[in-house]
């Protein structure tokens, strides 16, 4: 590679100054044998060292005669408006890093052999300026370009101004000599950015031939903001530097901004950097302060005051369902078609399809499986970010339709719900049923009915029929008693659940979505609120959200405009409380005597109790060292009936009851059963 002659030729006559400095030292120099003279730098030494000359290769000489100005200092000269002056500093400051003779040079001419290099006295002098002389010395302070374009760094600052130490960063050096390798301290923030299909950045790139050079893409969930701006870059003839602020050290962000504009100013990219949300404002103002093309994303609304240049704003959306399928065909080949069912549930960028086939690879070869759509499942499910699971408690599905005993009309309401998020993209996009106004298209469904009923366990079956997890939101996390804090914590739910594939569960609903009421004080008025607020959040929620409530009466009214699907879970009846007794009991070893008909028949109770006297049953049967059997089912019959605080009766029990008795339970009334709800 050749060196640029004209940096040649202004070190060369750095060289120049520096013998006519030498001369200049020897002339008044009071005692020029003194033994110590330079520490141990010799005057011959010195001569030998100049006699050498700037060596720069066999080639260099046939560029002296007609330097060109199109070279690296040129360019870089141009890139940050250097000054003449400018120039010859930065050349100065640079030599020792170009020519290690420069080391001794500056140590003889400081008089210390440890100050190997220029010092802004030292290069003021070698150029001939007054060092009293505010305007040559303002060109190496902290607002001259040399220093804000991060150029030379003065080091030492404890010294004074005159005797500090200049350096240029080895990426300046690099960069002048030819070298294009992104700066090492990027390193850990450069990414290679995930494509979107061809088109979809040209709105971004017709801003940037207009020469507005700012803009802010503002994505809600994984749009590929990064891969439309760095698209955008080379539509216009210029490569894109793409950077991630979140993988850069908190203290260390403003070097960094300072970094990737100093790179993109040398290298001629346009910088790509997102997500900015949580960015200092003064490291905002940092990597937009000079007119440089800069593509910011994030997923909060632009605020105009953060940095003094206006910014072209462009709000992004998932890509269409055709384009998604293409972006999964790219990552999946032929091991999965993209019209697979198991891709309707999942709403991703491209960034999360590739990794989502990548992690579903992974999983598939630790369980030793062939890549299917349950693999697929699972390495989609571990793309969804962390923040919800910080405030939700997060459940991966194992439930099936085998696992649920539920009337067919309720089953076929639950289908439905299916069937809407799987086809979603199709209706919305393709058939183009979306709605407008900024209003979400989510699907919200109603599980009504009894405690026990099994209306938890089906949002769990549908999670896992879809693929996706349920994120069970927890109402000690969400209530707050000060006013407006509710509301921050449900808004800190939906905004991270815009980014997740999974369902989120509402247990005990009504506890959020009651009733407003007549306004008597200052409580109902700020309760009201809350139920305004959610109201108009749940029209903005795009993904799919499970209300769960024992009181459908309680919902508000205006709730109940919006819900895509209210299923009703419905007390079970004899027919299926013996499907229920079987399926419960699961594997348990059970005894000839256990009479599961009997159960079924007397003792009207939910699913969910059923289960717990299973369990119970199973206990004490394990404890007897037995298997279950009827003696053991009573008991556990008795023990719920204690907790739901119902009365035993001869009616229910019929030929069992003595059972309770032999125990040693107290009497139990004789005649009609008492129903005690506690």
């Amino acid at each position: 590679m050749t060196v640029d002659a004209d940096l040649v030729a202004r070190l060369q006559a750095v060289e120049a100054r520096v013998r006519a400095a030498t001369g200049r030292m020897r002339e008044i120099d009071v005692d020029p044998d003194l033994s110590f003279r330079g520490l141990y730098i010799t005057d011959e030494q010195v001569d030998r060292l100049l006699d050498r000359g700037v060596r720069v290769g066999e080639s260099a000489d046939a560029h002296l005669a007609a330097p060109p100005t199109t070279g690296p200092l040129q360019r870089l000269a141009d890139a940050f408006a250097l000054s003449p002056l400018d120039l010859d500093l930065l050349v100065i400051a640079l030599a020792p890093d170009l020519d290690q003779r420069f080391e001794r040079f500056y140590g003889y001419l400081h008089d210390d052999v440890t100050r190997r290099r220029a010092s802004p006295g030292l290069a003021l002098e070698l150029l001939g300026q007054s060092l009293m002389d505010v305007t040559a010395r303002a060109r190496l302070g902290d607002d001259s370009p040399l220093m804000r374009g991060g150029l030379i760094r003065i080091e030492e600052t404890e010294r004074p101004f005159l005797s500090r130490s200049l350096r240029v960063p080895d990426r300046v050096a690099a960069h002048l000599l030819g070298g294009d390798a992104v700066d090492a301290d990027l390193g850990p923030a450069v990414l290679e950015p995930d494509r979107r299909t061809a088109g979809v950045e040209e709105p971004v790139a017709r801003v940037l031939r207009s020469g507005d050079e700012l803009i802010y893409l503002r994505e809600t969930v994984d749009a590929g903001a990064a891969g439309i701006g760095a698209s955008a870059f080379e539509s216009v003839g210029r490569s894109a530097l793409c950077l991630d602020p979140r993988r850069v050290e908190a203290g260390a962000m403003l070097d960094f901004a300072r970094t990737a504009l100093r790179e993109s100013r040398l290298s001629g990219r346009g910088l790509v950097v997102g997500p900015i949300d949580g960015m200092d404002d003064s490291v905002l103002q940092t990597l937009t302060e000079h007119s440089r093309p800069v593509v910011l994303h994030g997923r909060n609304v632009w605020d105009p005051e953060r940095c003094n240049r206006p910014a072209f704003i462009h709000e992004l959306e998932l890509p269409p369902q055709e384009e998604q399928r293409e972006l999964w065909l790219d990552h999946l080949g032929a091991d999965i078609r993209p019209d697979d069912p198991v891709f309707g549930p999942f709403r991703m960028g491209p960034r999360q399809i590739r990794r989502a086939v990548a992690a579903g690879r992974a999983h598939a070869a630790a369980e030793g499986s062939s890549f299917d759509a349950g693999a697929l499942a699972a390495g989609a499910r571990g793309q969804n970010s962390a923040g919800l699971g910080r405030l939700a408690r997060r459940v991966v599905p194992d439930a099936t339709w085998d696992d649920i005993v539920l009337p067919d009309e309720t089953d076929e309401q639950l289908a439905q719900v299916v069937a809407r998020v799987a086809h979603r993209n199709q209706v919305l996009d393709e058939w183009r049923l979306r709605r407008g106004g900024g209003r979400g298209e989510g699907i919200t469904a109603m599980f009504a009915g009894d405690s026990g009923t099994g209306k938890t366990l089906a949002a769990e079956v549908i999670a896992n029929a879809l693929g996706l997890d349920m994120y069970v939101i927890d109402l000690s996390t969400v209530v707050d008693k000060y006013v407006g804090e509710t509301e921050k914590n449900l808004e800190k739910i939906f905004t991270e659940a815009e980014g997740v594939n999974g369902i989120l569960f509402f247990d005990e609903a009504d506890a959020l979505f009651g009733k407003r009421s007549e306004v008597s004080d200052a409580r109902d008025r700020y309760a009201n609120v809350e139920v305004a607020y959610l109201l108009q959040r749940m029209e903005q929620f795009d993904g799919l959200a499970v209300l769960a409530s024992n009181l459908k009466g309680n919902i508000d009214d205006a709730f109940a405009r919006r819900l895509s699907v209210v299923v009703d879970f419905p007390d079970p009846d004899e027919h299926h409380r013996r499907r229920l007794w079987e399926r419960l009991l699961g594997a348990a070893p059970r005894a000839a005597d256990a009479d599961l008909d009997f159960l079924a028949a007397a003792f009207p109770i939910t699913g969910g109790n059923i289960r717990n006297v299973a369990v119970t049953a199973s206990y004490l049967a394990a404890a007897d060292g037995t298997a279950v059997n009827m003696h053991c089912l009573i008991r556990g019959v008795q023990i719920e009936y204690r907790k739901l605080g119902r009365l035993c009766s001869e009616k229910e029990f019929g030929p069992y009851l003595s059972i309770l008795r032999t125990d040693g339970a107290a009497p139990t009334p004789l005649g009609d059963s008492i129903l005690m709800k506690g």
